[in-house]
């Protein structure tokens, strides 16, 4: 029973680190109506800038953060400026496909700034865990998990009730009706990428305090690719229950379905149960049904 507690808490906890992840596809999405297929490699930059500041420049946690969170938003407003300001009111696969070619770009831009080597992330949360009886907690996924849930909830409140970000999502909607409100696209995109910059940037602190960092740490983009599709990509709240379900799930099935078939089935199935959903409820559990009148 105490396994099972262990796996259950543990894999929750992973699923909202997930979460906040895919809050980075979600936050691009509802803004642009851009699928970011470089969302993993924007978590490794972030992750970078947080190593260079702490670590190579050797600045205090307290003031090599911000820098770094910093650093990440001027990196989202460039790659807005740069690739996607040209690009208002030009089709969704034109856009889809810049992010494609920016995947490839910023993992090249990581490999000459930073090496190929793996490199040793500061501990940004303390390494010892937390203890409740016999189960054992990891600090950065727990504390992780707090600031995700209140995230979730903000960026919902945000979303829905600002103005701000209801004018976020009518520029996601179509960007020359926007426009042709008065409402500025590029201004509206390039708030999104910032924003799915920094998260991304927080998402790097909590998966990778006190371990590694290289190019394959981009992996938890495709991780939390499931999370995104399963909640929904214009629901934000709705990624913690989706996050807390795929990591539950794959959490379980690595610890009682691998041993079984010696494989890694507990990585493949929240992709399986991503691909039902998507033949069930293409848009996800939470996501808006498009209405079109003939």
């Amino acid at each position: 029973m105490i396994d099972f507690l262990n796996y259950l808490i543990n894999g929750a906890l992973t699923g909202l680190l997930y979460a906040l992840i895919a809050m980075g596809f979600v936050v691009i999405y509802r803004a642009s109506k851009v699928f970011n297929f470089a969302q993993g490699e924007l978590v490794v930059f972030g992750g970078y800038m947080v190593w260079w500041t702490v670590i190579q420049v050797g600045m205090p946690l307290w003031i090599g953060l911000p820098v770094a969170f910093v650093s990440a938003a001027i990196f989202g407003l460039m790659i807005e400026r740069i690739f996607f300001a040209r690009l208002v009111g030009e089709s969704v696969f034109s856009m889809v496909m810049v992010t494609i070619g920016l995947l490839i770009l910023i993992r090249g831009v990581v490999l000459v700034l930073f090496g190929p080597q793996v490199r040793a992330f500061p501990m940004v949360f303390p390494i010892d865990p937390l203890i409740f009886g016999d189960i054992l907690i990891s600090r950065s996924m727990f504390y992780g998990g707090l600031l995700t849930i209140a995230i979730g909830f903000g960026l919902s409140w945000f979303f829905n009730k600002t103005r701000k970000g209801l004018t976020m999502t009518a520029v996601a909607e179509d960007h020359q009706v926007a426009m042709s409100m008065g409402i500025s696209v590029q201004r509206s995109i390039a708030f999104a990428w910032i924003l799915g910059s920094v998260l991304s940037t927080l998402g790097a602190m909590v998966h990778l305090s006190g371990r590694s960092i290289n190019m394959l740490s981009s992996d938890i983009g495709l991780a939390a690719l499931p999370v995104a599709l399963l909640a929904g990509l214009e629901s934000l709240a709705g990624l913690l229950l989706a996050g807390v379900l795929v990591g539950v799930i794959q959490g379980l099935a690595s610890a009682y379905l691998d041993p079984l078939v010696g494989g890694a089935i507990g990585s493949v199935f929240p992709f399986i149960i991503m691909l039902l959903m998507l033949l069930i409820r293409p848009t996800g559990m939470f996501g808006w049904k498009t209405i079109e009148r003939v």
